[in-house]
């Protein structure tokens, strides 16, 4: 597992750990079912505390993206959530589109960046 750190970026590191894992999957990168590192082996590899690791998985584990089980460590697992997570995304949306109005950003402006980022990364 490869995960790059920007120790000097303002988002918490765990936040950043928990959207490499989430794009990850995202990407294929990591398949349902896979278990990821242990909480000390993913500290060690990445230079962090284990307890930033251990927040990053319980933040995974609430959204729906892992299972945590004392045998078999943090293992991929996809919930049915679909309408929970369209309206986890749409309360995300409102204020980065909020962000956009202020500062002239055109709704197809938007939609090109959009299809530019899913033609990218998915």
């Amino acid at each position: 597992m490869y995960i790059e750190i920007d120790f000097n970026s303002d988002e918490a590191i765990y936040m950043q750990l928990r959207n490499q894992i989430v794009f990850g999957i995202a990407t294929n990168q990591y398949q349902e079912g896979e278990s990821l590192p242990s909480v000390r082996q993913l500290a060690e590899s990445i230079g962090i505390n284990m307890h930033t690791v251990n927040k990053a998985y319980h933040v995974l584990r609430q959204e729906g993206f892992i299972k945590l089980d004392r045998r078999n460590g943090a293992v991929i697992f996809l919930e049915e959530g679909k309408a929970q997570a369209i309206q986890e995304m749409k309360a995300t949306l409102r204020v980065i589109l909020a962000k956009a109005v202020c500062k002239n950003i055109s709704q197809e402006e938007v939609h090109a960046l959009i299809d530019e980022i899913f033609e990218e990364d998915y």
